[in-house]
């Protein structure tokens, strides 16, 4: 038994009884709006996961291959202009090829992607003599 402010011998039951009463229906009532929260943000994913499939099927995926046809037939025509006309002629800018310290790999005096026939080193074209 308790005591209440009213000095009144009060059991534990009968303060369960009384909570319950008052707070029961709140619980039920936020339990259910939770639930319906949770339904509609459900909804809402597979909207928007329905969305996102479509912009990556319908725009995305076309959009990279019509890119990477058009850069391969840049391509073509760069080196088939190369092909005709040749490489242009090395001009040794002072502002081009600086070499502070050397690259980490190989003697260090050609880049990771270094290519012969395109790229030239401070000196000029390798293949050039």
């Amino acid at each position: 038994e308790l005591l209440t402010s009213s000095k009144k011998k009060v059991k534990m039951a009968s303060l369960l009884r009384l909570g319950l009463r008052r707070y029961g229906g709140l619980w039920k009532r936020y339990y259910a709006t939770f639930a319906e929260e949770l339904q509609a943000e459900e909804h809402h994913a597979m909207q928007t996961l329905t969305t996102w499939k479509r912009i990556s099927l319908f725009i995305a995926i076309p959009a990279v291959t019509f890119t990477a046809w058009h850069a391969l037939q840049k391509e073509k025509e760069h080196e088939h202009h190369i092909a005709e006309h040749g490489r242009p002629p090395f001009v040794g800018y002072t502002h081009l090829r600086i070499r502070n310290k050397p690259f980490p790999w190989g003697d260090g005096n050609h880049s990771l992607i270094h290519n012969r026939k395109t790229n030239a080193l401070p000196e000029g074209y390798e293949d050039e003599e």
